[in-house]
């Protein structure tokens, strides 16, 4: 038990960190924003993915979430990374930046699955 939740944590802190608190403190830099317009989006996309990515993460790593608010935040975040990898390989086709939104879903997927084991009550 001790494993899974070391599991958990590391894994959703990582999450936390670099999808949490980076994008608050890097999303208004301009080669955020650049990084954003060379996928084709509009600027305020990357405003509305900052805050849903933040709120995710808060979601995930705070044990009073309500288990049912836990789920879609997972969710969420697994069609952030998905939809990052997609967007990358349109636009840039296929290259070593697509892995690190699979690298990223792959630490998430390690917080959810370790979640669930914590709690097998949750179906």
């Amino acid at each position: 038990m001790k494993k899974i939740k070391t599991i958990f944590w590391v894994s959703t802190i990582l999450i936390f960190l670099f999808e949490g608190v980076m994008p608050a403190l890097t999303s208004q830099t301009e080669l955020a924003k650049e990084g954003i317009r060379h996928l084709g989006y509009p600027d305020y996309f990357g405003i509305a993915l900052t805050v849903c990515k933040i709120l995710g993460t808060l979601a995930i790593i705070v044990p009073q979430v309500p288990r049912r608010l836990k789920e879609w935040a997972y969710a969420g975040l697994t069609f952030d990374f998905t939809f990052a990898a997609i967007s990358l390989w349109a636009v840039d086709g296929f290259g070593p930046t697509i892995l690190i939104p699979v690298v990223v879903l792959a630490v998430l997927m390690a917080s959810y699955i370790s979640y669930h084991k914590l709690h097998p009550e949750i179906k």
